[in-house]
């Protein structure tokens, strides 16, 4: 069994309006308190694994889960399990999911971590006490199911409150769940959160708040991949990215790294969005502007962190009076806002949509020509646009420096989408020795904004006019090494042509 299913953070302002809600028509109330287990040595959260034993209306039901083909899908085996006397909770056994796909991945699991799934001893590590009320209801051609929850998970002597909305596809089709999941997004001012119930339990019993930045993986594609296959696994790939890191920041996470890592998410899917347009005639114009908006909103904080830590003290370092940047800290959106906002939620459900399958499940999937073609051409134009301006780089403007830069890193994000298609070895020996060259232009870049930033800082303290003419006077310097580096790209060989 696979389950779809798209979780809502709800604001306390928004809170009594979703409940209520939910609460219409046919709906129920109930309590469900859930134990979870694993291995002493944590076998299955290793690979992201779920085990869990509640009590709902009086019955004990063992659930499994284990991660599905994209973000928002996971797979799932519930089993009801025979009663025990008051006061006790039943333990779980792996060979109840015997057969089933979520059990072949416990199994698995557990072998490799040096266990015997028939003799494994399960350790209780964390537990919710939550109160649900759930609602089905018709969207167009789907059957879903609203479930709000409100109550806590509690691992040891610590606990977190948890107010959450779940909208679960129970039949027809997830464009039609995500239709009604767009209107209740915006109705109440919710916001996407991928951090599961067990996940908060798991942070709990460490002691952490948030979790680890989620950093980019390669898309999962066959060889003869065609346009729509790779389009929608790079669009996956970028979710499995974005989504994670947007939670966590959305969720107050003050590790610069989850902003990061959301920008590279949001930098990789713009390459795709661009450069695999012919693939995928149903992407939305729209979106464009709000990734950029948010793109450079995130970027902010990073752009005045860099000339305080780094430039700044480069400054001081060279006799240069101290200047008072930090006073333009106001000016700076918060990036929990950035992310929170209506226009970037509703463009990730977009993006959730435009993931999908092109056909009904059960279907077979009509394949078109295999998408090789077309990408060793927009390879082979990136690679001529970034080799013929690395020749001048130095006597480019900075607007055209700036734009070398952004091709060269296209070249590297779909570089890593088409790696599976030409073959990853050959292709990661390429991508590795363009790093040399993505750095100096990056350096170069850092550059030219902190002397941007600081000529704006100038207005408020004249101080920094010092900053500006070092940064100025560095730049051709700069361009040189730049140039020499991309110099560097032109012998090697693309492994697109081989």
């Amino acid at each position: 069994m696979t389950e779809f299913e798209l979780k809502f953070q709800v604001d306390a302002p928004n809170r009594a309006a979703v409940e209520a809600a939910v609460a219409r028509g046919r709906s129920h109330r109930s309590r469900l308190r859930a134990r979870y287990y694993d291995t002493a040595d944590g076998a299955l959260a290793a690979r992201h694994i779920v085990l869990r034993v509640r009590k709902e209306d009086g019955a004990w039901i063992q659930t499994a889960k284990a991660p599905g083909a994209s973000p928002v899908e996971r797979l799932e085996h519930n089993v009801e399990l025979p009663p025990v006397r008051a006061g006790e909770a039943p333990l779980p056994l792996a060979g109840r999911h015997d057969g089933t796909a979520v059990g072949e991945r416990i199994a698995l699991a557990l072998r490799q971590a040096g266990h015997d799934p028939a003799e494994v001893e399960w350790v209780p590590l964390y537990g919710t006490d939550v109160w649900r009320t759930t609602r089905e209801m018709r969207s167009g051609d789907a059957l879903v199911e609203l479930a709000f929850d409100v109550g806590e998970v509690r691992s040891g002597e610590h606990s977190q409150p948890l107010c959450e909305l779940e909208i679960e596809l129970k039949l027809g089709s997830a464009s039609s769940m995500l239709e009604l999941a767009r209107r209740w997004r915006g109705r109440y001012g919710l916001w996407l959160d991928t951090v599961s119930k067990s996940e908060h339990g798991e942070r709990l019993a460490r002691g952490l708040a948030y979790g680890p930045p989620t950093k980019a993986r390669a898309p999962r594609l066959d060889a003869d991949a065609d346009g729509p296959q790779v389009f929608r696994a790079v669009l996956d790939s970028c979710l499995a990215q974005m989504l994670p890191n947007a939670s966590e920041v959305a969720a107050g996470s003050p590790d610069p790294e989850h902003v990061h890592q959301l920008r590279v998410g949001i930098r990789r899917l713009r390459t795709a969005l661009r450069e695999m347009a012919g693939f995928a005639p149903a992407v939305d114009p729209a979106w464009e502007p709000v990734l950029v908006d948010t793109f450079r909103a995130l970027g902010r904080q990073r752009d005045r962190d860099h000339v305080l830590q780094v430039v700044q003290p480069q400054m001081l370092a060279h006799g240069a009076p101290p200047f008072g940047f930090a006073q333009a800290a106001g000016e700076i959106p918060e990036a929990q806002a950035v992310v929170r906002a209506a226009s970037f939620q509703a463009v990730l459900m977009d993006l959730i949509a435009a993931a999908l399958p092109g056909r009904t499940e059960g279907e077979p999937e009509k394949k078109g020509a295999p998408a090789r073609k077309a990408l060793r051409v927009r390879l082979s134009t990136l690679h001529r646009q970034v080799l013929r301006d690395g020749k001048r780089f130095d006597r480019l403007e900075p607007a055209e420096q700036h734009r070398v830069r952004k091709r060269l890193k296209r070249l590297r994000y779909l570089g890593e989408f088409a790696a599976p298609l030409f073959g990853r070895r050959a292709a990661q020996r390429f991508l590795e020795q363009l790093e040399p060259a993505q750095d100096a232009l990056g350096a170069h870049n850092d550059a030219q904004m902190a002397m941007t930033a600081c000529r704006e800082g100038a207005a408020h303290d004249g101080a920094a006019w010092f900053a500006v003419g070092w940064l100025a006077a560095s730049q051709p310097a700069s361009a040189a090494q730049c140039r020499k580096a991309l110099a560097k790209v032109a012998d090697l060989r693309p492994f697109w042509t081989r």
